[in-house]
């Protein structure tokens, strides 16, 4: 796993903690700044990244790519796209 990687998918996790976290949090938090950092992220995925993963980041499908980072894979089910 490349260093973006391993960022994108500390970032996934982080995100997924405090999405869980919303129903009970007080006050609500901010999720714009780990959107925006995954967007970074997923810009300096370098050459040769699975294609799953930047297709994943491309669409915002961001449980399928921590899925996939996490060697989940099988646990995705496939979207509209076929994917």
């Amino acid at each position: 796993m490349t260093e973006v990687e391993m960022s994108l998918l500390s970032t996934l996790i982080e995100l997924d903690e405090k999405v869980r976290s919303m129903a009970t949090a007080n006050p609500k938090p901010n999720l714009l700044p780990l959107f925006s950092r995954l967007d970074q992220l997923a810009s300096q995925l370098p050459p040769g990244t699975d294609p799953d993963l930047v297709h994943y980041m491309a669409r915002k499908s961001y449980e399928k790519a921590k899925f996939l980072l996490e060697g989940r894979k099988a646990e995705n089910k496939k979207g509209s796209c076929g994917r």
